[in-house]
């Protein structure tokens, strides 16, 4: 029987309880994507753009169940690499599977300093890109290594403030139909010549990025009270409240703009709202959308931080990657490590491309997780966890299968070199342990 303790000692400080966990997965899902997401959905299922949101609601559950299970089970930091290494036993999976989740992290957090110092950061002020971008990186990594309970207080600010914006966009448009306006018969619509089957599930696909977010809160477990009890209530909540702001806004913004309105928008929820003929300023709502990409980038790099110390507890990484500040008890190198990796990947430039890649080492990081539930069944702990339905993580295995499927062929290109570039990190690392650890029987 393993003697996996919830209440293990920890060199991190247990500083969030159920409501500051509920507003990180909540932030860190209804991030920066759902501002530009309608546009480049409704190119899909035209007006239908609420069926393809629910479909990945349940699509991303189906995981998010597993994960409940794993992180109460096995609530240490690492994450994904730590019920990979549980269940597969062998080093170089565990580190792969822990290497995707960083490499997703820090990939993610690039593509939305980029967004952060683009169109919208425009509208205030003219700015070239690729210098604010490091900047405001650099920014996130003070915040980051002040303390947990600094940032993730920030965090619950700025979830207010983005779910205000979204909220915005439901109200508005009640508005114009209460009004009279609108066009409430295409929310069943899909573009001509496409079967309804196909263009929710090519929707789903891109709607899934939507939901992705919720995994980093597995990086944060040796941080949360009671992880037994206010994980998974915390995990389907967010994940809840989540799917039902986005279904709300999916309707509203087809209701409000036509398809074509809508793809042709850079910013198609503030084209939304400015159809709507409601008095609110274009600068507010840009404002919001600021706030709602700044808080994504800040979760992100708080969980890439969080598995990087983790993995380096775990020997994947570098010790040196586990030390912490005495006083913040923050892990300030492995900080300071992902926050130059970020930086580095904001000079691709290509937003799409590395959001892309972000959904592609998400979905093995996934898989490894729902097949590391059924695996570690055999496995028996001391402590009360939660536990799923055993056809849960089955489904979920499916799901990750289905959308790897529909990966574009860059993409796949892009994250095979990701990958490669990981598994040298291993060999080399596992080069310079064995080194060390020669020098040290011979000085004997």
């Amino acid at each position: 029987m393993s003697s996996t303790d919830t209440d293990a000692p920890s060199r991190l400080r247990r500083g969030i309880g159920g409501p500051l966990l509920f507003a990180f997965i909540l932030g860190d899902v209804l991030g920066a994507g759902v501002y530009a997401l309608m546009g480049v959905l409704s190119e899909r299922v035209g007006g239908m753009l609420w069926a393809p949101l629910l479909a990945a609601l349940v699509l991303a559950l189906l995981t998010a169940g597993s994960y409940a299970e794993l992180v109460t089970k096995y609530p240490r930091a690492g994450g994904a690499a730590v019920f990979a290494e549980r269940a597969f036993k062998n080093k170089l999976v565990s580190f792969l599977v822990g290497f995707c989740m960083l490499a997703a992290g820090v990939t993610s957090a690039a593509g939305l300093s980029i967004a952060f110092a683009g169109d919208y950061l425009q509208t205030f002020v003219d700015v070239p890109v690729v210098p604010v971008a490091i900047l405001f990186l650099a920014v996130l990594a003070a915040l980051n290594a002040r303390g947990i309970r600094e940032s993730m207080g920030a965090n619950f600010v700025m979830t207010a403030i983005e779910v205000s914006g979204l909220v915005i966009v439901v109200v508005v448009v009640g508005v114009l139909l209460a009004g009279g306006g609108g066009d409430v018969s295409r929310v069943t619509q899909v573009p001509e010549g496409t079967g309804v089957a196909t263009a929710i599930l090519a929707g789903a696909i891109i709607a899934y990025y939507s939901f992705v977010g919720f995994e980093t809160s597995a990086n944060m477990i040796e941080e949360v009270k009671e992880p037994s009890k206010m994980y998974p209530r915390a995990l389907f909540a967010a994940l809840g409240a989540a799917g039902l702001v986005y279904v709300l806004v999916g309707l509203a913004s087809s209701i409000a703009l036509a398809p074509e309105e809508l793809a042709d928008s850079s910013g198609p929820l503030l084209a939304v709202v400015e159809a709507s003929g409601v008095a609110i300023p274009s600068w507010l709502f840009s404002l919001i959308a600021l706030i709602a990409v700044a808080n994504g980038a800040l979760l992100t790099m708080i969980m890439a931080s969080r598995l990087t110390y983790g993995m380096a507890e775990q020997g994947l990484l570098p010790r040196a990657l586990s030390r912490v500040l005495p006083g913040r008890q923050t892990p300030w190198v492995a900080i300071l490590a992902t926050t130059l990796v970020a930086m580095l990947l904001t000079l691709v430039g290509d937003l799409a491309l590395l959001a892309e890649t972000v959904v592609l080492l998400l979905l093995f990081v996934f898989l490894s997780a729902n097949i590391s539930v059924l695996v570690l069944r055999r496995d028996r702990v001391e402590h009360d966890h939660f536990r799923v339905r055993t056809f849960v993580p089955v489904l979920g295995i499916a799901s990750c299968l289905l959308l790897l499927s529909q990966q574009s062929a860059r993409v796949w290109v892009f994250g095979a070199v990701l990958l490669v570039v990981g598994v040298g990190l291993y060999f080399l690392a596992r080069w310079a342990r064995r080194r060390g650890e020669r020098a040290q029987t011979a000085s004997r």
